[in-house]
């Protein structure tokens, strides 16, 4: 069986808190991009040990860690799973706070509880990704929704905005680890609420729809800036850095044309 786990952006990000365990409280909202995304494939095999293999983007990880591999192994030890060989295409890439590994490990369990029928609900499904990593739960439904806590406190959203809207994703050739991300935020008790924010008209985002992160990741990475420039430059109605980074995207009216963005980096487009 194939399926196709897709990318996402972050529509505004609030650091809002430090949890005394370490991790921040936040408030997002995580939106879909169905067009990017990668492949897997699952197959049950007649072997004793699965087997795994990922081509595409290159990724530096050693046996067992892919997320791939974990969503499959969280599911094996709890319902005796047959061994399986496992392929996955990395399109999206990696560090770009697109969430495609989060992605790979939430559609892993849904294409696993699907081949082996184990009637799992997404509830259910929501409870083991979260296990998997803070934004993996979003991706069992994967639909348009406000993340808060950890961003594994989810509450679906309708953001008709953005329809018919253009969207272009640029990442250039620069990895931001988010574990080191956090470490240089600085929490805003002060910001507003983003439901509220998203449901003013698109024109008004620029503005009023902020991710905290720019402001320690910019200086850090001027690159950054540029390349949000340079969507606003070509007619981005809205530009933001997603997530963490290092992605940034820009939505459109119209289609753009003549983007002139350096060919190292990944450029996507598509209609959302």
């Amino acid at each position: 069986m194939v399926v196709f786990p897709s990318a996402k952006i972050n529509l505004g990000l609030h650091i809002n808190a430090k949890c005394s365990d370490g991790f921040h409280e936040i408030e997002t909202v995580f939106y879909p991009v169905y067009m990017y995304s990668d492949i897997l494939e699952i197959i049950p095999n007649n072997r004793l040990e699965y087997y795994f293999q990922q081509s595409g983007i290159s990724i530096e990880s050693q046996n067992g860690t892919n997320l791939v591999e974990k969503a499959y192994l969280l599911l094996q030890k709890r319902y005796d799973l047959p061994s399986v060989d496992m392929f996955l295409y990395k399109s999206i890439p990696v560090g770009a706070g697109l969430g495609g590994g989060s992605s790979d490990a939430a559609f892993a369990l849904k294409l696993i509880n699907s081949l082996f029928n184990l009637d799992l609900n997404p509830a259910l499904l929501k409870e083991y990704a979260a296990q998997l990593g803070s934004d993996c739960s979003f991706f069992i439904d994967n639909v348009p929704a406000v993340g808060k806590g950890k961003g594994d406190e989810l509450l679906t959203c309708s953001i008709p905005q953005l329809a018919g809207k253009y969207l272009v994703i640029v990442t250039p050739d620069i990895f931001i680890s988010t574990v080191e991300a956090y470490k240089t935020c600085r929490p805003n008790k002060k910001n507003s609420s983003l439901s509220e924010i998203i449901s003013q008209p698109l024109l008004e985002w620029k503005d009023i729809l902020v991710n905290d992160f720019e402001k320690t990741l910019f200086p850090l990475y001027p690159e950054l800036q540029k390349i949000k420039d340079n969507l606003y430059y070509h007619g981005a109605i809205y530009a933001s850095l997603s997530g963490s980074g290092s992605s940034l995207y820009g939505i459109f009216k119209e289609k753009p044309v003549a983007l002139d963005f350096n060919e190292a980096y990944f450029v996507f487009q598509g209609q959302l």
